[in-house]
């Protein structure tokens, strides 16, 4: 009887050990936990203009450590502007898409905000409150239709050992960077700042001018109300950030001619500045997106590494502002299969966690409120809120940053004068 009752025993516990074994792992992101059945079995597409998604593919993993029969995959749409509303209609319709605050109040995406779920709706549990609140566009109805997934600061990488090995400051104030400009131009800099080739877009002068626009705008509403409306008053507003481009220019702190060597405008904006010679590259927060892969793709600065960190360009004697603004917003196509399995998939993905690791696979900068866990974006997050600006909350529309970024390219390569461009505003293609 014994020896029988072992043998059972022995037997449960091998069925018992067999089932744990073959259950799957179950690591949810901090603070996420599962609404749905674990066994529940779907597909999910998100589509979008990258060519690639890494830090997306990255997440995906993460989620299917809890949901494993969940089939996440992301489709880079050709022409994703032009298609993206048939795509939305076809039986063949994504879960989650790209989408941009310009697209609201654009007739031509009527059709693609149509399609969007409102994701400020608080039965969905999306924790919206992790994210930076300038970043989060609301609706003339104040309804959230897309949330932000990445940012886009406006600033300058610098070469912080260059700096030490030549004996100069950093700048934090504007007359501090003409004088640094001038102290590396001694120094045999011939363009202590650069950035983008003017040969292949207007972004070099524009990160420069938008911010200081932008805050100008943010001083005066009813200035702002003009500038929307393309009201050629509007534009005396440019003439501060218009005058600070022509200024550097002026001044040789930028070569257009050193900048028009670069190639094109990512890649080689990057490995110039890995040269280990630009004590400081003009661009965005997107171009910085890059500088962790391309480490190893300069033979410059795998010789020679050096410290680099990426902040707001001290316009004014106060310091540089931060254009908090969002670079990629993700929605939630309200009309496809398995909603509910789409919107536990944003669920889980819209938490401090999961943005913060998806924006560190690819150094993009994260919407959340912490900006300190990648020490290259770390100055942002030092910026006094008296010089942050975040363009969707003040209302500022597409049509204007047209306005400014052409006003400064022509400013800057001395095609019209800054009296010329202020009397042209509303006028620019």
């Amino acid at each position: 009887m014994k020896k029988t009752l072992c043998i059972v025993l022995t037997l449960c516990m091998l069925v018992l050990l067999t089932a744990c074994g073959s259950k799957p792992q179950e690591k949810p992101a901090a603070g996420f936990k599962p609404t749905l059945s674990i066994n529940t079995s779907c597909s999910i597409t998100i589509v979008g203009s990258y060519e690639n998604f890494e830090a997306l593919e990255t997440e995906f993993d993460r989620f299917n450590e809890i949901y494993p029969n969940v089939q996440l995959s992301y489709v880079k749409l050709d022409d994703y502007n032009n298609i993206l509303g048939t795509v939305l209609e076809s039986n063949d319709k994504p879960n989650i898409f790209f989408s941009h605050p310009w697209m609201i109040g654009n007739e031509k995406y009527a059709s693609v905000l149509a399609h969007m779920e409102e994701l400020s709706d608080t039965s969905l549990g999306l924790n919206l409150d992790c994210i930076r609140p300038g970043l989060i566009n609301h609706d003339a109805e104040g309804r959230v239709m897309m949330v932000p997934v990445f940012s886009r600061p406006y600033g300058m990488l610098v070469n912080n050992d260059l700096f030490a090995k030549e004996k100069i400051n950093i700048p934090t104030t504007w007359a501090e960077l003409l004088a640094v400009c001038d102290a590396f131009r001694s120094k045999g800099y011939a363009s202590p700042m650069m950035g983008y080739s003017l040969k292949a877009s207007s972004c070099l002068m524009n990160t420069v001018a938008y911010p200081m626009f932008a805050a100008t705008l943010a001083e005066n509403p009813e200035a702002l109300a003009l500038a929307n409306e393309l009201d050629p008053a509007a534009g005396e507003y440019m003439r501060p950030a218009l005058e600070a481009v022509q200024q550097l220019i002026r001044n040789k702190c930028i070569d257009l001619a050193e900048c028009d060597k670069i190639e094109d405008n990512y890649s080689k904006v990057i490995l110039r500045f890995f040269e280990g010679d630009v004590p400081m590259m003009i661009c965005t927060g997107d171009t910085v997106s890059g500088t962790k892969k391309r480490e190893s793709q300069s033979d410059a600065f795998t010789a020679a590494p050096f410290a680099y960190s990426f902040l707001p360009i001290p316009m004014t004697e106060e310091g540089g502002y931060f254009i908090d603004s969002p670079s990629l917003d993700f929605s939630v196509n309200k009309n496809c299969d398995h909603l509910d399995m789409t919107n536990e998939f944003m669920r889980f993905l819209i938490t401090d966690s999961a943005l913060n690791e998806m924006a560190s696979v690819k150094r993009l900068v994260t919407p959340t409120k912490d900006l300190s866990f990648d020490s290259v974006y770390a100055p942002f997050g030092q910026v006094p809120s008296s010089l942050i600006i975040s363009p969707e909350a003040l209302g500022i529309k597409d049509p204007l940053t047209v306005q400014i970024r052409n006003a400064a390219f022509r400013v800057g390569i001395g095609d019209i004068t800054v009296d010329e461009a202020a009397a042209m505003y509303g006028n620019f293609e």
